[in-house]
C-alpha cells in the first residue's frame, strides 16, 4: 500500500488510507512553516516509532495557519493493540524539542532578498 498525499484547502493530508480515522491520535502546535514538508518529515519519524504496532494505517494532517500550524499525527488501528501506550510515545515524539526543531527547520518558510 502506498502513501497518499492530498491538499484540501489550508490542510495537507499524508496517510495510508483515505477517508482518514483517528483511532489513534497525538496533537501539536507548530510556528508557521511548509505544511507538506512538515507533515513529511512527521510522518517519516511516526513510522520509525511505531512501526512495530500491528495493524496501524498511519496519517499525518498539517493545518496551516497564518500564525501557528495545527498538526494531528496517528492514524487507523485495524487490530486490537494497547492504545494508551502507543499514543503515549506519539505525544512525547510530538512534544520533543529536538525533534520539533529539526522539523521546524525542514520546512521553514523561504524568505526572499531583494536587493
Amino acid at each position: 500500500m502506498t502513501w497518499l498525499h492530498k491538499q484540501l484547502g489550508d490542510t495537507f493530508l499524508v496517510c495510508k488510507r483515505f477517508p482518514v480515522q483517528f483511532d489513534l491520535l497525538a496533537e501539536t502546535n507548530l510556528p508557521p512553516c511548509r505544511s507538506q514538508k512538515l507533515a513529511l518529515q512527521i510522518r517519516q519519524d511516526m513510522w520509525r516509532l511505531l512501526q512495530n504496532v500491528r495493524g496501524l494505517l498511519p496519517a499525518v494532517e498539517v493545518t496551516g495557519r497564518e500564525t501557528v500550524i495545527y498538526v494531528r499525527a496517528g492514524g487507523q488501528l485495524t487490530c486490537s493493540v494497547h492504545v494508551r501506550s502507543a499514543q503515549a510515545k506519539l505525544q512525547d515524539m510530538l512534544d520533543d524539542p529536538t525533534y520539533r526543531q529539526r522539523w521546524i527547520n525542514y520546512a521553514a518558510l523561504k524568505r526572499c532578498v531583494l536587493l
